[in-house]
């Protein structure tokens, strides 16, 4: 029940984080596209974040690994599958393959760090380290993109706006449920490791990571009903990036800690499979196949990683 109660909360939190986000960026004068990669991709990883901290904090911060390399193979391959699998997406924003190439690249960074079974301060400064550099190259390509699509930025002034206090408000108060939720969320997937016997980094990947990906499918499925196809395949990728190179590290810095090979390898595998197969197309399309494709290469990965922890 606390799970659930957690993947709920989460749910709310997430979507008025995001509404407030974009709402913000809205006011900034801030184009669809760096909209989705930068304030939705972070919104949508506010969850987490929130487990991260909570998690390092409870002594299990492996649940936070769990559900950081879970969540990005759950964000592509079963979150983008569904929406792919019911309509397809195309991406005309030159920045999405820059974000492509680096969220396909995290997964091989992450077994670097962790391949001598040992997540340290270190290895989490160098990831952030990593996130700066991509975060650089994101705000150089908003300002180019503001210049060349003032249109685009029109056509998002031209939409309603809230106000600044109800923004603000909304902000909050995504965080506060996040906070709530991410303190049930970890309690019940301590519960769960426990009833079941798996190991805190298997409950993550599971089960954390589809719980925490609740805001990733309620921001991908309202950006395409409003046409916003950058929006949506934006925050997928940039949560990759942000969930890998960020909220992985946060852990590790409140509380270093052992890692198993075995365990993170289907992870990390799926996590670079799925990107190779939502490589944008000529023009910038995404077919409905891919999403079909997607969801069964999910249904493997849950069986590989449930067999790498011995169950």
């Amino acid at each position: 029940m606390a799970l659930l109660a957690g993947v709920v909360l989460a749910w709310l939190g997430g979507t008025l984080f995001v509404t407030g986000g974009v709402s913000l960026a809205k006011i900034a004068k801030w184009p669809p596209a760096v909209i989705g990669v930068t304030v939705a991709a972070f919104g949508t990883s506010s969850p987490e974040l929130m487990v991260s901290v909570q998690s390092a904090l409870a002594g299990v911060p492996q649940i936070a690994l769990g559900d950081v390399l879970g969540s990005n193979v759950v964000n592509v391959s079963l979150i983008l599958a569904v929406v792919l699998a019911m309509s397809g997406l195309k991406a005309d924003d030159g920045g999405i393959r820059r974000d492509w190439a680096c969220a396909l690249a995290v997964p091989a960074g992450i077994a670097a760090v962790l391949w001598d079974g040992w997540f340290s301060r270190m290895d989490a400064a160098v990831l952030t380290s990593c996130f700066a550099i991509w975060l650089m190259a994101v705000v150089m390509h908003a300002r180019r993109h503001a210049l060349q699509h003032l249109d685009e930025i029109a056509e998002v002034q031209a939409l309603p706006k809230l106000s600044v206090k109800l923004t603000v408000a909304q902000v909050l108060g995504g965080l506060l449920l996040l906070m709530v939720a991410a303190q049930f969320v970890v309690y019940g997937g301590r519960g769960m490791a426990a009833l079941l016997g798996w190991s805190p980094f298997i409950v993550g990947a599971v089960v954390v990571a589809v719980a925490t990906g609740t805001p990733e499918l309620a921001t991908t499925i309202v950006a395409r009903a409003k046409g916003h196809h950058d929006v949506g395949l934006g925050a997928i990728l940039g949560s990759n990036v942000f969930n890998a190179l960020i909220i992985a590290s946060v852990a590790a810095f409140i509380r270093p800690y052992g890692v198993r090979r075995e365990e993170i390898l289907p992870s990390i595998a799926f996590g670079i499979v799925t990107v190779l197969l939502v490589c944008p197309g000529k023009g910038g399309a995404l077919g409905r196949w891919r999403g079909a494709v997607l969801l069964g290469v999910y249904a493997l990965y849950i069986a590989l990683t449930l067999r790498s922890g011995g169950h």
